[in-house]
């Protein structure tokens, strides 16, 4: 085995790993600054300039708060649970291209962990473990209502799993790959996907939003039904790993988003920039422009929680079911019947 890949490969990882902290981290400060910015209110403002060092602070008030294990829950499960969600949104990186191949003195080097040929049922397989962490917290903590919680959280998830399949199933027609690589690559200059499948993507980013938990969603976290939702009972860094694992899959959804539909780092006039810029800083570029789509949506996902009420339950399950997989199913027939016709004729 290659020595010098093995580090690559290492190195990438750590890099996406603390990057994902990063943004998990201070996503907790830009939700605040967005909802005080719509609220008209000023938001953290008291730890270092402009409440920079407010995430600092909160992580560290985790660690030191006292670390509590009910009495009668299932003490192993309890702490399996909170690791296992924060587990599941890391790994949903691996196969995501963050940029085009870098050139280091001889050597290619991929902006991206592994390039696998079936890296979308990659991604739909991590975000289907997701939902255990939640489950096995929920029960572990022998809560009725942390219990209620994660079985709204299973059978949401369940439920709009099958329309963002759907969405996807259409968006292959289109593609012809489940490698993400390969759908990045297909939507060079303004070639982007969401040209092709805006109904797919309407589709994609609902459900991505009730995968993610984020309102108008969060019903498995309704304070008023279920006073703190499935991590009632938690609290010290196993409640933070739970809050921290929904910053990261919110951060993973965006970047799925923007792969998919949005480009990934292809950007207009990229080729000239590539030739001009060289081969290092030429992709990192594209990097960057990568990150600020994903900054994008991720804005859009705060926007969109302090601006719409929070559904009903019923009314969540009637849109998933009644509208959205009718709706999924219908675009599915829809791009075959138009690539079929462009093929003929």
């Amino acid at each position: 085995m290659d020595i010098a890949f093995v580090i690559e490969k290492f190195i990438l990882v750590t890099i996406i790993f603390a990057i994902s902290l990063l943004i998990a981290m201070y996503s907790t400060y830009a939700e605040r600054k967005v909802a005080a910015f719509l609220q008209d209110r000023l938001g953290p403002d008291r730890a270092g300039p402009f409440g920079m060092f407010q995430p600092l602070a909160d992580g560290l008030k985790m660690f030191m708060k006292e670390e509590i294990i009910p009495t009668n829950a299932n003490k192993w499960l309890f702490m399996v649970g909170p690791g296992l969600a924060m587990l599941t949104a890391c790994i949903g990186t691996a196969v995501i291209p963050w940029g085009s191949d870098v050139q280091i003195g001889d050597r290619i080097v991929p902006l991206q962990v592994t390039d696998i040929n079936v890296g979308i049922l990659y991604i739909f397989g991590v975000v289907s473990l997701g939902v255990y962490g939640v489950m096995i917290g929920g029960w572990a903590s022998n809560n009725k209502y942390s219990l209620l919680s994660a079985i709204r959280a299973a059978s949401q998830n369940i439920s709009y799993e099958i329309a963002m399949g759907l969405s996807i199933i259409a968006l292959l027609l289109v593609t012809n790959t489940m490698s993400l690589k390969e759908i990045v690559e297909q939507q060079h200059g303004w070639q982007w996907n969401i040209i092709y499948q805006p109904l797919g993507f309407l589709i994609f980013i609902i459900c991505a939003f009730a995968e993610t938990n984020r309102a108008p969603f969060d019903l498995p976290e309704c304070e008023t039904e279920l006073i703190g939702g499935y991590h009632t009972e938690y609290s010290s860094m196993k409640l933070g790993f739970y809050l921290f694992a929904e910053y990261i899959n919110m951060f993973v959804s965006a970047a799925v988003m923007a792969t998919l539909y949005f480009g990934g780092y292809n950007y207009p006039g990229m080729d000239w920039v590539l030739l001009n810029a060289g081969p290092l800083f030429g992709p990192l570029i594209g990097t960057v422009v990568f990150f600020v789509k994903i900054f994008a949506f991720i804005f859009f996902f705060m926007w969109v929680r302090w601006t719409i009420p929070r559904f009903r339950y019923d009314q969540l399950m009637h849109l998933g079911w009644k509208v959205l997989i009718p709706l999924a199913i219908a675009n599915v027939i829809i791009t075959g019947v138009v690539i079929a016709i462009i093929e003929k004729f």
